[in-house]
Formats: C-alpha cells, sequence, structure tokens
C-alpha cells in the first residue's frame, strides 16, 4: 500500500506524531486513569492542559500580554456574526474587502448588524487576485476593517498586511494561521478555525485586543460575547475539551520543528515547488495571479477537464487524497497545511509528471 497523503482542505490531516501520542495517551492520560475526553474541564489536570496550550501559542505567535486569547467552539463562521455584534462598539458601519467565498460569507453576516463598505473587491477578475491596494475605499469612520487573508477555495493569498491606521484590522486566518511568524501587534482580533493548521474541527481559536472587549450590541447573547470567555478563561460553558488539547500537541510539535521561523521556509519550499511543477507544464494551469497565490491551499486545473476523473481516481490509487476542488469551482486543489510533508509534495509532482506523459 502506497503512503497516504491528505490534501484535504479541511478537516486536514495532523502531523503524525501527533497523532502518535494522542493515540499512546487516548485512554490513559499521564497515569491519571483517564482520557481527556472524560475529563472534567475545571480539574487540575485539564487546567494544566488548557493552560499549557494558550502559553505555547503566546509562545508560538509572540502574542503581546495586552491580547486574550480564546478558545472557543462554533468555527471560524460563528465569528462573521460575533465580530461585528462585539467590534461595532456604537458604530454602524464596518469595512469589509472581498477576496473569495470566505469574504462573502463574512460579508453577508455582517449586513444583518451593520452597514458595510465593501472596500475593495475582487469578484470582477473572478477572484483571482488581491484588489490593489490603491483601489481600495477605506471610510476612517469604520468601526474596523475585515479581510481574509488567505481564501481557501481560490487559492488567492495575501502577502502583505493592510495598514488600516486606528482602525482595527480584523483578520479571518483559518487557512494561514501557524504557516509562518505574523506580527500580532497589527491586528485588533484574529480568528481561525482549527481544523487546518491547528488542531480537529470543533475548536475556534479567538486572538483579541484588551481595549475591544466588554461593548457589545444589545441583545447579543451571552456566548457570543468576547468578554465573557475572556473573563472564564473560555470556560463559561464547557469547552470541546479534547479538540483543545490535541491543538496543544500541534503547538508542542510546531516548537520542535523550529518554531514559525522554520515553518515558513518549509512551507515555502513546498508552494515553490508544486507551482513550478504547474508553471513548467502545458497541461496543467493555475487560476491565481503569480503574486497573490496561496502558500497553502494550491488550486489547478488541467488542460482537458474531461480528464478530472481519472485524475483523481488514479491519483487516490497513489495515495494522494482529496485533490478535488471545491464545488464551487471545481478542477483541483491540494491543501498543503503545515502537516504536509515535503515527500508528500515529491509524491505529488512525481504523479502529476506521470499523468501527464500518459495523457497528455
Amino acid at each position: 500500500m502506497p503512503d497516504i497523503y491528505n490534501f484535504s482542505a479541511g478537516p486536514a490531516m495532523l502531523p503524525r506524531e501527533v497523532m502518535t501520542q494522542a493515540r499512546d495517551e487516548l485512554v490513559d492520560w499521564h497515569g491519571t486513569g483517564m482520557s481527556v475526553m472524560e475529563m472534567s474541564h475545571r480539574s487540575k489536570a485539564y487546567l494544566s492542559i488548557a493552560e499549557q496550550a494558550e502559553d505555547d501559542l503566546r509562545a508560538l505567535l509572540a502574542i503581546p500580554d495586552n491580547y486574550r486569547v480564546l478558545f472557543l467552539q462554533g468555527g471560524a463562521s460563528s465569528q462573521f456574526a460575533m465580530v461585528p455584534l462585539n467590534l461595532l462598539r456604537g458604530k454602524g458601519r464596518a469595512d469589509y474587502i472581498n477576496t473569495g467565498a470566505w469574504s462573502k460569507k463574512a460579508i453577508g453576516e455582517a449586513r444583518k448588524f451593520c452597514e458595510v463598505n465593501v472596500a475593495a473587491t475582487g469578484e470582477a477578475g473572478n477572484f483571482s487576485a488581491i484588489p490593489a491596494i490603491e483601489s481600495w475605499q477605506l471610510d476612517p469612520g469604520a468601526a474596523y476593517v475585515h479581510y481574509t487573508p488567505n481564501e481557501t477555495i481560490g487559492g488567492v493569498e495575501f502577502h502583505w498586511v493592510p495598514q488600516t491606521g486606528d482602525v482595527p484590522l480584523v483578520a479571518d486566518m483559518s487557512s494561514t494561521i501557524l504557516s509562518r511568524p505574523i506580527d500580532v501587534s497589527q491586528y485588533g482580533l484574529i480568528y481561525a478555525g482549527a481544523q487546518k493548521n491547528i488542531g480537529p474541527a470543533g475548536l475556534t481559536v479567538v486572538i483579541v485586543r484588551d481595549d475591544l472587549l466588554g461593548e457589545t450590541l444589545a441583545g447579543t447573547p451571552t456566548m457570543f460575547d468576547y468578554r465573557v470567555h475572556a473573563d472564564n478563561g473560555s470556560m463559561y460553558n464547557t469547552p470541546p475539551t479534547y479538540a483543545w488539547y490535541l491543538a496543544g500537541l500541534v503547538f508542542k510539535w510546531l516548537q520542535r520543528q523550529g518554531g514559525l521561523d522554520a515553518m515558513a521556509e518549509i512551507n515555502r519550499r513546498k508552494s515553490q515547488r508544486l507551482y513550478a511543477a504547474i508553471e513548467q507544464s502545458d497541461f496543467y494551469s493555475s487560476p491565481v495571479d503569480a503574486a497573490c497565490r496561496s502558500w497553502m491551499n494550491v488550486p489547478f486545473t488541467l488542460a482537458d477537464a474531461s480528464l478530472d476523473a481519472a485524475f483523481l481516481e488514479q491519483a487516490g490509487q497513489a495515495g494522494l487524497l482529496n485533490l478535488k476542488g471545491h464545488r464551487s469551482v471545481g478542477g483541483m486543489r491540494a491543501s498543503i497545511y503545515n502537516a504536509m510533508p515535503e515527500s508528500g509534495i515529491t509524491a505529488l509532482v512525481d504523479f502529476m509528471g506521470e499523468f501527464e506523459r500518459t495523457h497528455g
């Protein structure tokens, strides 16, 4: 049986070391006689897991002391509502940058709570590029500016951070968090679904600056109030305990790899090698502008779409799984998050070359 490489966009593959450790600790965590899944979230044992995970995430991202780290439920999609509920703070307007499917969903949800100024959009170009900053129509009176640094479906990525002055910058980093170092202090709030680069589905990480807590819209549900979660250590209710534990194992794994500087270099190599294989071929092509291509999500198409089914079937037989593009765009997509080893890229590139040789 060939080695298996899972190119799913999420839930995505986890590091083998992490999965092995979780297996070994599954029924008896550190001699407690209990699985983490069985522990009270308020027990001394579990609190040690939760606190260590937060400490390690803070160290990895160099999170300043004036930011809170929240471990929540509801996925990044819940943040589409939580952000305006918490960050409008008496204002009635927010700026959004539209670079693809997830930006559009965030915009649609925000419109339930405020006037949305779409300050820039890549829709006219079928979301193949990031709108030039010179075209942005930002409102200096906006409550915040929201953008999606990496669009999971379309494979468009910002390789720069928008400068928004005194207006808080909000980022949906679900597909890019922990893939490289970032300067957290440039953001008012960062959120990320865990199921790509952090851990399993069911956990959402929010990093929010202290001064943005505590002034929600009237009628905001208690569970949608960041201040409530911050004041209760993300334990106002029972959190996704096992997902939080697994995230902590991933953070330890990242530290063993050399931290985010080392991961950035690995991720750069992986993406460059895959894009080079696409660019050097007349059989494959990328729909994304070269200056805006994602390190994490690489969409590509075959010159003859009638070969898509054969490509996917034979890729599966070769151990290369979940390469089918999102149903809204078609084609192929290779999601190559931190846990994807460089050997997976080698296997994919070799397969692509052989498939082109036999079908081109």
